[in-house]
């Protein structure tokens, strides 16, 4: 696929030219011209919609927004009020690159290698791909995820985007407004060890967004594994925290307890995960979007408010949250932190020691 000169020009303008944002608006305003509003949030209750979206290649932009739109259609549909995708959301749009249908085709057919590239050809990374194709996707995923969130009077996790920033590549998440304005992004801050090799960088902060629906904020796939995440974010004040995931690896319950679920019950807010399932280019992706509480503010004392059957299917879990009985929980519940004293006593002395060992290591293998 590596190009140059005034192919790589060429093939860059035709990219250009079928992702344009007048071409996507034509063909938004004749999908959405029956849409069904979500109401919209009133008082401090509100209905979320956690998508599981099955992952495909698309070679044409178009299909990739229609498919984006008929997922918010069902959300809007069953009153949801806020709406997520999820992790990688953006990779199905790679299918307009040549090439790469077929080497997903030839990895789910169990073939051991890709097909073997032209003698002399440079490797290409996961990083370089997204350089070159990340300047065309963006404006695209903009408008499209703009006009839904606006199209429907919703709020929009858009899932998060390999994309571009400057020099660096990074796992970005979006949040969008019912008036279909860009409310806030989060990188992704933990990294897996693939997207380490991949070229991706992680994100130095975490954002907390004050909306109308509440306190929402969306780290990135394994940022849940860390019980420091949840609780800087419920410290800042965050009531909803939104998961989206990508996991590349056969469904098991046991594992999928390493996310969202215990975070929501040790540091109390509403959480909701939003997953991509299926195989592609040789990777299974797996996992069950829901929308999670503490357990004293679910039925059964489970912590699930919703939850998707299938680990490897589409499907959509939809649930009211009020934010209000969580503002109450946290004022009267029954074991929360109250030894402050000692954490500050340990913790900065435990990250310097965890930092500089990690400087040490980076030394050794530099």
């Amino acid at each position: 696929m590596a190009l140059d000169g005034w192919k790589e020009r060429l093939f860059r303008q035709y990219l250009y030219w079928i992702c344009r944002p007048a071409r996507l608006k034509r063909k938004l305003s004749a999908l959405v011209k029956e849409r069904r509003p979500a109401p919209p949030v009133e008082g401090r209750r509100l209905k979320a919609a956690a998508l599981q979206v099955k992952i495909r290649l698309f070679k044409e932009p178009l299909d990739y927004a229609a498919e984006m739109h008929r997922r918010v259609a069902e959300a809007a549909a069953a009153g949801a009020q806020l709406v997520a995708f999820p992790e990688d959301n953006n990779l199905p749009l790679l299918g307009f690159l040549p090439g790469l249908e077929e080497v997903g085709e030839t990895l789910s057919d169990g073939e051991p290698e890709a097909p073997p590239i032209a003698a002399g050809a440079p490797e290409i990374t996961v990083a370089e791909v997204i350089r070159y194709a990340g300047p065309v996707m963006a404006p695209f995923l903009e408008t499209l995820y703009s006009s839904l969130a606006a199209s429907y009077g919703i709020y929009l996790m858009a899932g998060s985007f390999l994309l571009p920033d400057g020099e660096r590549v990074v796992n970005r998440a979006f949040l969008y407004g019912p008036d279909g304005k860009l409310i806030g992004t989060q990188d992704k801050v933990h990294l897996m060890p693939i997207e380490v090799e991949w070229g991706i960088s992680a994100g130095r902060e975490f954002n907390l967004f004050e909306t109308a629906a509440g306190k929402i904020a969306a780290p990135v796939c394994m940022d849940a594994t860390f019980f420091e995440t949840f609780r800087i974010l419920e410290l800042q004040g965050a009531e909803i925290v939104i998961i989206p995931i990508a996991n590349p690896e056969p469904y098991n319950y046991w594992l999928a307890l390493r996310g969202i679920w215990p975070r929501v019950q040790e540091c109390p807010v509403y959480g909701i995960k939003s997953a991509l399932v299926g195989k592609l280019l040789g990777f299974e992706f797996t996992g069950r979007a829901g929308i999670f509480a503490p357990a004293e503010l679910t039925p059964g004392g489970s912590g699930v408010l919703a939850e998707v059957e299938s680990p490897e299917e589409e499907g959509m879990a939809v649930a009211e949250m009020d934010l209000e009985a969580l503002q109450e929980l946290r004022r009267d519940h029954p074991w929360r932190d109250s030894n402050p004293v000692l954490y500050r006593r340990y913790f900065p002395h435990i990250y310097s020691v965890l930092e500089e060992s990690q400087r040490f290591e980076e030394a050794a293998g530099d």
